[in-house]
C-alpha cells in the first residue's frame, strides 16, 4: 500500500471509531478496529483511548506477530483476535470489535443469532454464533473464535461482545450494524413470545441469490428450520467456503444429514 493508502486507512479507522461511539456500539475506551496494509503490516487502535475521539497519528502499525513497527502509543490489547483473522482468512481487509448493546446482550445471556428471521441476514451474514468465553487481550480469546473464524464473517463472544470482518473497514462496520439491528429484531420477536422463521425452501432461495448482492461473500451455515426448528427430515443447510462467493446449487445428502452449497 502506498503512503497515501496509508494515510486514508487511518481517516478510515478514526471515521468508524467515531460512528461506533456515536451509535453506543462502544463506551469510554472499548473496541478496537485495524486494516490490513499489505501482507506484512496491520493498521490498528491503540489501548486506553477511546474510539470516538482519536486522531489519525494515535493508531499504530504492527507486523503479522503484532509487533509495532510505526506509532507511539501502546497497541491494542486484543490484537491477537486480529492477527488470527488475517491469517486464517485471506480474503479479509478490515475489522471491528464493539460492544453492541443487544448483540452484547444476547452474547452475555449465552444465545447464538443463528434463527433465519430476516432475509436480509441470512444473504448478507448467514448466521452469527456464539463463540465461548475467553480472557480478553490473552491468547486465548483467539482460540475460542479460531473454529468460527473460517466460516463466519460476524461472531458474538460469549460475556464480551461483537467482532466483525470484511474485505474492507467499510465492510465489516455494515456487518457490526447489522449484527446489533438482528439482534434487536430478535429481541422483539422473544418479547412478542414467538418467532415465525423462514421456510426451508425460501431459505435456499435467498442463500442462492447471495452472489447477485455486491459484496456479499458469506458461507456461514444457517439451519433450516420448520416447526420442530429443523427442515422436514432433520436436515441443515450449509455453506461450504473454498473461495469467496458460494455457488447456487444445493447438493443434498443423504435423509437426516446436512444439505450443503459448495463454494
Amino acid at each position: 500500500m502506498t503512503m497515501a493508502g496509508e494515510h486514508q486507512s487511518r481517516r478510515d479507522i478514526v471515521h468508524f471509531g467515531r460512528m461506533l461511539h456515536e451509535r453506543g456500539f462502544i463506551a469510554a475506551c472499548d473496541g478496537n478496529l485495524s486494516v490490513r496494509l499489505n501482507k506484512d503490516r496491520i493498521l490498528v487502535t491503540p489501548t486506553g483511548v477511546s474510539k470516538g475521539m482519536m486522531k489519525p497519528s494515535d493508531l499504530v502499525v504492527v507486523d503479522t506477530t503484532g509487533r509495532r513497527l510505526k506509532g507511539r502509543r501502546e497497541v491494542t490489547s486484543e490484537i491477537g483476535m486480529h492477527l488470527l483473522i488475517y491469517r486464517m482468512r485471506p480474503d479479509v481487509g478490515g475489522i471491528v470489535h464493539a460492544h453492541p448493546r443487544t448483540a452484547t446482550g444476547f452474547a452475555a445471556a449465552g444465545m447464538a443469532l443463528d434463527q433465519p428471521l430476516v432475509c436480509e441476514v441470512v444473504i448478507g451474514l448467514g448466521s452469527i454464533p456464539l463463540a465461548p468465553y475467553g480472557t480478553p487481550g490473552t491468547p486465548e480469546l483467539a482460540e475460542t473464535l479460531e473454529p468460527l473464524v473460517p466460516q463466519y464473517d460476524a461472531i458474538l463472544m460469549a460475556n464480551h461482545g461483537v467482532v466483525t470482518y470484511g474485505v474492507d473497514l467499510q465492510s465489516a462496520y455494515m456487518k457490526m450494524e447489522t449484527a446489533e439491528h438482528f439482534a434487536q429484531i430478535t429481541l422483539v420477536t422473544h418479547m412478542l413470545g414467538q418467532q415465525q422463521l423462514l421456510a426451508s425452501e425460501d431459505l435456499e432461495k435467498l442463500v442462492a441469490a447471495r452472489s447477485k448482492y455486491l459484496g456479499v461473500n458469506s458461507a456461514a451455515p444457517m439451519p433450516v428450520p420448520s416447526c420442530n426448528g429443523y427442515g422436514a427430515d432433520g436436515r441443515e443447510i450449509q455453506v461450504l467456503r473454498k473461495g469467496k462467493a458460494a455457488r447456487t446449487h444445493a447438493i443434498p445428502r443423504q435423509r437426516g444429514s446436512a444439505i450443503q452449497f459448495e463454494s
